[in-house]
């Protein structure tokens, strides 16, 4: 049986990105509509980024979150050991995206002041509410030619290209940061330390049956393993891999 795959955030900001990341990754693939019903998670992914974007300043904190990624690999340069033409091309990819990113509208601006996603935006809120006589409008919009309905999804989605490259990259080099170890929960529990950390990745072979319930922040976090088929905590030790990353 192969192994299951978890991701849990150590902090609230982690927490966002990692909901931006999962948000992006339907929108791009629903935008291709591929059946008749895809478009409601186009337009609810869409307009959850919309909400989140309403709640924090994302830019502003990734563009910080970035600068220090920077930093940190700018201090490496001319260290034995470091392989320097791959961190100078790291470099020139954070200053690249960096860039963009600083140049960039506030995230969601102009898909809120979108006429069309406008009208149809408040009624995704209701239970039901993207039926054909609640949003005539979306309606319409679905009858268009498959041109007209793949120049607009383009349009919203590039709008969102500099946040979808910027996450990406902060994503991709925290995860590098924490390597895979083998460790066992005793009865099913385990706890550690942790300096800083961002992201806990856990690597659980199938056949154990369970799943993680984590708890903690960047200094200290505690796994405790569920049974799936009871819902209970389990009792067996858990052998698992587990990379902490900052």
């Amino acid at each position: 049986m192969t192994a299951h795959y978890f991701e849990h955030p150590l902090n609230e900001k982690t927490r966002i990105y990692l909901r931006v990341e999962y948000l992006l990754r339907q929108l791009k693939v629903s935008a291709q509509f591929r059946d008749e019903l895809q478009h409601l998670l186009f337009f609810r992914s869409l307009f959850d980024l919309l909400e989140i974007f309403d709640q924090i300043q994302l830019k502003s904190e990734l563009a910080k979150d970035i600068e220090k990624q920077r930093l940190t690999y700018r201090s490496w340069l001319n260290v034995d050991g470091v392989d320097q033409e791959m961190l100078q091309h790291v470099l020139q990819d954070i200053d690249t995206i960096h860039g963009t990113l600083m140049q960039s509208e506030r995230f969601g601006l102009s898909l809120k002041e979108d006429r069309f996603l406008s009208a149809i935006r408040q009624r995704f809120n209701l239970p039901g509410g993207a039926c054909g006589f609640d949003l005539p409008a979306l309606h319409h919009w679905l009858h268009l030619s498959e041109d007209v309905k793949t120049r607009d999804t383009n349009k919203w989605v590039e709008k969102l290209k500099p946040l979808s490259d910027a996450l990406e990259m902060w994503l991709r080099l925290a995860r590098e940061t924490g390597m895979f170890k083998s460790h066992i929960a005793t009865n099913g529990f385990y706890q550690s330390d942790a300096e800083e950390a961002n992201i806990l990745r856990l690597s659980i072979p199938g056949h154990y049956g369970v799943y993680p319930m984590i708890s903690g922040h960047k200094n200290r976090f505690a796994i405790k393993f569920i049974d799936f088929a009871s819902g209970q905590a389990s009792s067996a030790d858990v052998e698992f891999e587990l990379a902490v990353c900052s």
